[in-house]
């Protein structure tokens, strides 16, 4: 296991969802004030993935600078506001789940089968049929 590799991947996931957020709520604001720019924005993300947040926001410096530098002041925000919560919320929620998955594995293993139907079989002749009846 290589937890620095880890934590650096996590890291950038984590930088590349920002970067999303930010533009997010860019485009809400800018419906307010500038419609016609949030159309553009909302347009040119959804041409540009916004999967690799650095990716997309060289991209959209060579579109419009502004916009460019609000997404990196609102993200830097965003992870302002977030980063110091992080970690106790990502060790609870992963803690829930793990706690919920395993009890429903637990209820999958120790789950009885339903039991065999124990009817007899109408169409079998009963034991009596076949022998010789006494005379």
């Amino acid at each position: 296991m290589y937890p620095k590799k880890v934590a650096n991947d996590t890291a950038l996931v984590l930088q590349s969802y920002l970067t999303y957020q930010a533009v997010r709520t860019i485009i809400e604001q800018l419906s307010e004030t500038n419609p016609s720019l949030a159309l553009w924005l909302s347009e040119y993300s959804s041409g540009n993935r916004v999967q690799d947040g650095e990716a997309y926001l060289q991209g959209l410096m060579q579109e419009n600078k502004e916009l460019m530098l609000r997404v990196l002041t609102v993200r830097a925000h965003l992870a302002e506001t977030i980063l110091d919560l992080l970690p106790s919320m990502v060790m609870a929620q992963i803690e829930q789940s793990n706690t919920e998955h395993r009890r429903q594995l637990l209820e999958r293993l120790t789950r009885t089968a339903e039991p065999a139907s124990t009817s007899v079989d109408d169409s079998s002749p009963p034991e009596s049929e076949g022998k010789d009846a006494p005379d």
